[in-house]
């Protein structure tokens, strides 16, 4: 017997072994290639693929059984060559300078990052935290705080960091940190939300340190280097603060536009002056300690004169002298014509200065000089309070005239607080290693060890800065602000070696360079966000030029920064950028104790050194630090960030980024769910969690949207609400549909603002789909304990009874789940966003159903489509029952459960059974035998017809075999014709006899009644609710014997015929709505 058989070309084995060996690995010609003997290849969906990778990936037969998930998954193999290859260069300045250096020619081959912790992290961290505060704020702290409480401010900001620093090595050691650094980390851990709102707050507090830097650059410029560049004078020493302010303003901005347009054009040269900039804090800072050991042999020359205990400023005269001898002859100095009305030595004084005699104290007593003990205290005091030194004088009283003379004097409020904000902001910059994590060549071990290094190296600069400045210069120096005791010298430069000037130099320089990487920075943070597309509104700062350098957001940062210049004031910018700075370190904890207690798998640092109490106490000080600093900061600080997460969180950040805010909102589900299913909800808890069954059409949209619009006006988002639909099929073969039916379904809930889930099942038929979602729908105690349906307005025209006998069963079903149930009649009609005008909500209260039937209205006039409705109540009073007596005990009722409504009895006498109800039960019961007896003879005609193709079958059979019988037999058969004449001669009969039936036939006794009921009801609901805009009535149960189904439907639709739109309630058998409290 021959077989089929296909030749399979076989690869030959040497062959194969080459192509793998091949270094370039990729198939030139995939087409035409062929391999051994010149076949072409074994045809592939591996193998002939666009994709040259995947070609290669699959030649080899060894993993042929898995060939199919290969096509997904790709091989161990593959996937180990990529991760190794895979870099994570900075987004940052190095690649736009090259950009910049290869516009128009071949792309250079990107380097892998070569930068070790010394170079990458510990020396830009450095370079971060010593800055302007160190120079030109530290001695003021030290002198207006003391030294304990100095030591206590220095401590506690120093701790605030090294916890974050913690936990920032726990997070940038969890995985691959690409470039974006801190906002990257937070964003990634918090999700969108937060990573928006605390992203922006770095940006902003890395925009207003731009502007601090740039403010003391001018400070250092205009006090120290060259006061005579002042454009503003002031004629009265009243107004020099004014002045100064002005001449800030002036000189900031201009400064700020040449940085802005230096990043602009040549942001290669910042990041080459950076070493030079780094070199300038080194040397300051070693000049500053060479200084202190220096005062311990030989402490430099700088005189303070004081008028009894007063400082006087150094700038008017040269002698700290009243009067002087010159040839026996006794004048006045420069000092005495600040004080007095002439040179004369009988000329009219000031009476302190008359009073009090001028000595000369050392500015720099030396280490050894015992000021320690003198600077140990703090002397905080208000705005305008001398500066005074604890010596004898006489005391006078203060006139107006005072602040016109040269003394030294504070020139703002100083309290502890304050002095928190300022000082801190020297001590951020800790995210400068975390931010170069691109160009790290093991960021998971360089980050950790050169952040923490850096911390502790500046903690010990700073904490030994307290206790030597304190040790070294005397009080009155250090509480001098800008240094007028000492000849407006910078106080830390009076302390340096081997002069002021390199302080004054080293300090400029720095914060130039400070200012400069703040705007280099800033807009690249910007654009990072910008670019995640979770703050919609900042997209157009993702954009920039050719080489990706942010233009717009450079713009924007150079804007947000003129603001921080136009305060002027380096006191009233530095407490700005503490609370954003502040903002993002807290979150940086909170993302690091959230996934360590939520124990994530994902979660696991090559860090070992942290725990959540570190984190926790980290987050709990920086907010503290925040409060102390300035409580209404604080308070703007977060409203900012809340407002952003407010935004973010409307507009709908579409990020799944495995953050932990997700995981804590997974476990407080669980949590909760766990807490509802150990007891049903009390009846004061009660609201509809709602199974919303939707129809879908031919192209999967859904039938009547407006089912959505009820239930968003019924829950106003509370609650639980679950939207489902059925599919008939199987899954596998309508898994696509599936997805987009829901996918639909998604938009439609968008669209009528419905609040709540999805799910779209797919099942043999409708009935068993339905089914399913009755029952599994929702989880353990969030489950729906109410279904909401339409009603099948066009069962009577439709060919398949299924429609309405699925609706039926519905409903049973419902009923056996204790489950209430709403079916709205003409559910196209109801409102849409449109508010209705002054109506009524009707409800027909016939009997008692848990309460339902009271507690909706109450529900849907809560939102601002119904508001304007009132609710009627309406019951039926039989022969027996006092209406009267009824109607107050009803509103009795309805007073104790709080529910403004009116009220109204309706007596439905019994009546004889009208002719109309009559024939009325008759059509239905004949239309019902009608169809039942056309159901029949389609049944017949599809059984007829399988008979006739068996017995044609079985006939060419038998003809077949007998072929060679003797001709003289006669066979008698069936043919075609004869057989439908004969059908047709019998179904004519049937016909007639169940025509004559039909019209013979007399209907059944409680069909009449049920008609008769469903007929009288119609008639006083139509008389009193046809003008309702929504009428509310019990659904009576279906009937148990499922012959009468048809029957039922009829029922309903007679009771609710005339009437526009109709909610029919069916409780679930529980109490829903309670008088108590």
């Amino acid at each position: 017997m021959p077989t089929n058989f296909t030749v399979v070309p076989v690869e030959d084995g040497r062959n194969s072994a080459q192509e793998d060996s091949d270094d370039n690995n990729v198939l030139k010609e995939e087409d035409e290639e062929t391999v051994g003997d010149g076949n072409p290849r074994e045809s592939s969906p591996f193998i002939h693929n666009t994709d040259d990778y995947k070609g290669t990936l699959y030649d080899g037969k060894n993993m042929a059984l898995f060939e199919e998930e290969m096509d997904s998954n790709p091989m161990v193999s593959s996937l180990l060559s990529k991760l190794a290859n895979y870099t994570n260069l900075t987004q940052g300045v190095r690649e736009h300078e090259e950009a910049d250096e290869d516009e128009g020619a071949k792309k250079k081959t990107v380097k892998s990052p070569q930068m070790g912790t010394f170079i990458g992290v510990y020396l830009p961290c450095l370079q971060n935290i010593l800055g302007v505060i160190l120079f030109l704020r530290m001695t003021w702290i030290v002198g207006t705080a003391g030294i304990l409480e100095s030591f206590i401010i220095v401590s506690m900001c120093c701790s605030c960091t090294m916890l974050t620093a913690i936990s920032m090595s726990a997070i940038a050691t969890n995985g691959v940190v690409p470039a974006g650094g801190s906002y990257y980390m937070i964003s990634r851990s918090l999700g969108p939300e937060f990573g928006g709102a605390v992203g922006l707050c770095f940006y902003l507090g890395t925009t207003f340190a731009g502007a601090m830097y740039i403010l003391g650059t001018i400070e250092i410029f205009l006090t120290y280097i060259v006061p005579s560049a002042a454009i503003f004078k002031a004629e009265e020493k009243a107004l020099e603060a004014e002045a100064m302010l002005n001449n800030m303003r002036v000189y900031g901005t201009c400064c700020l536009t040449l940085m802005a347009v230096v990043v602009f054009v040549g942001v290669k040269y910042v990041n080459k002056l950076a070493l030079v900039f780094l070199a300038c804090v080194v040397l300051s800072i070693l000049s500053i300690y060479a200084g202190v050991f220096k005062t311990i042999f030989e402490p430099p020359v700088f005189p303070v004169c004081l008028l009894g205990n007063r400082t006087l400023q150094n700038h008017g005269f040269d002698k700290c002298m009243k009067t002087d001898i010159i040839d026996n002859v006794t004048v006045t100095t420069r000092l005495w014509a600040l004080f007095c009305n002439g040179p004369e030595l009988n000329a009219s004084c000031n009476e302190y200065f008359s009073l009090n005699n001028v000595t000369e104290v050392q500015g720099i007593p030396g280490l050894t000089s015992g000021a320690i003990s003198e600077n140990m205290w703090g002397s905080y005091g208000p705005a305008g309070m001398m500066v005074e030194k604890d010596l004898p004088s006489v005391p006078v009283i203060a006139s107006a005239q005072d602040k016109d003379l040269p003394y030294v004097v504070n020139d703002i409020a100083t309290f502890f607080t304050l002095l928190v904000g300022i000082y801190f902001p020297s001590v951020t910059g800790i995210m400068a290693g975390s931010n170069r994590s691109g160009d790290l060549r093991d960021a998971q071990r360089s980050i950790p060890i050169g952040t923490i290094l850096a911390i502790a190296t500046t903690t010990i600069i700073y904490l030994s800065s307290v206790v030597l400045f304190g040790a070294c210069i005397d009080s009155v120096v250090l509480r001098d602000k800008f240094g007028d005791s000492v000849k407006g010298n910078l106080v830390i430069g009076t302390l340096s070696w081997p002069s002021p000037w390199v302080i004054v130099i080293g300090s400029f320089f720095s914060c130039c360079g400070a200012g400069l990487q703040s705007l280099t920075g800033a807009p690249r943070l910007l654009q990072a966000i910008a670019r995640d597309g979770i703050v919609p509104f900042l997209e157009v700062f993702g954009h920039g030029k050719a080489n990706g350098e942010p233009t717009w957001a450079l713009l924007l940062t150079a804007l947000i920064c003129e603001s921080g210049i136009l305060i002027a004031s380096l006191d009233a910018v530095a407490p700005i950028l503490s609370m954003f700075f502040l903002m993002c370190y807290l979150f940086v904890n909170l993302a690091c104790a959230l996934q360590t207690l939520l124990r994530t798998p994902n979660w696991r640092p090559r860090f070992k050194f942290y725990h959540w109490t570190l984190s926790f106490l980290g987050m709990s000080l920086c907010l503290a630090l925040m409060f102390i600093s300035s409580w209404y900061y604080a308070l703007v600080a977060m409203l900012i960030a809340g407002c952003i997460y407010k935004y973010i969180e409307y507009r709908g950040a579409e990020k799944e980024w495995g953050d932990g805010i997700r995981g804590v909102s997974l476990n407080a589900a669980r949590f909760a769910l766990i807490r509802l299913e150990e007891a049903p909800p009390h009846t004061k808890n009660w609201r509809p969690q709602m199974l919303v069954l939707l129809n879908l059409d031919s192209e999967l949209s859904v039938k009547h949207p407006r089912l959505l619009s009820f239930t968003t006006q019924l829950k106003a988002g509370k609650g639980l609400t679950i939207v489902g639909s059925v599919l008939e099929g199987t899954y596998l073969t309508r898994d696509t549909e599936a997805k987009q039916a829901e996918q639909n379904i998604k938009s439609a809930m968008c669209a009528e603002k419905t609040k709540g889930f999805c799910h779209v099942v797919v099942s043999s038929n409708q009935r068993d789909g339905i089914s399913h979602l009755v029952q599994s729908a929702g989880l353990g105690g969030m489950k729906h304990n109410s279904v909401l349906m339409a009603w099948p307005g066009n069962w009577r025209q439709s060919s398949d009874p299924q429609s309405w006998k699925s609706f039926i069963e519905t409903v049973r079903e419902t009923t056996a789940a204790h489950l209430a149930l709403l079916v709205a009649k003409n559910v196209d009609s109801f409102p849409h966003q449109e508010r209705l005008s002054e109506g009524t909500i009707d409800v027909w209260w016939i009997v008692h159903d848990g309460g339902m039937l009271m507690l909706l209205p109450f529900l849907l006039r809560q939102h601002k489509v119904w508001r304007k409705c009132k609710m009627r109540i309406f019951t039926v009073a039989q022969l027996d029952d006092n209406s009267i007596q009824m109607k107050k005990d009803l509103q009795m009722f309805l007073y104790h459960l709080r529910l403004n409504a009116e009220v109204e009895v309706v007596e439905m006498h019994d009546s004889d059974i009208s002719a109309f109800t009559y024939e009325k039960t008759l059509v239905m019961e004949q239309r019902s035998q009608m169809l039942k007896q056309m159901q029949l003879s389609r049944t017949e005609r599809e059984r007829e017809a399988q008979l006739i193709h068996d017995r044609n079958t079985a006939s060419h059979a038998a003809l077949n075999d007998k072929a060679d019988a003797t001709p003289e037999r006669v066979h008698m058969t069936w043919t075609k014709e004869k057989f439908f004449t004969e059908r047709n001669r019998n179904r004519e009969h049937n016909a007639n006899m169940a025509v004559r039936d039909l019209f013979n036939m007399k209907p059944n006794q409680s069909n009449v009644r049920c008609m008769h009921t469903a007929v009288k009801l119609n008639e006083v609901v139509v008389n009193k609710s046809q003008g309702a805009h929504l009428v509310l009535l019990n659904m009576p149960g279906p009937p148990r014997n499922r012959g009468g189904d048809e029957n039922y439907m009829e029922f309903m639709e007679v009771m609710m015929e005339g009437l526009n739109r109709v909610l029919l309630v069916r409780g679930g058998g529980r109490e829903v709505i309670t008088i108590y409290s």
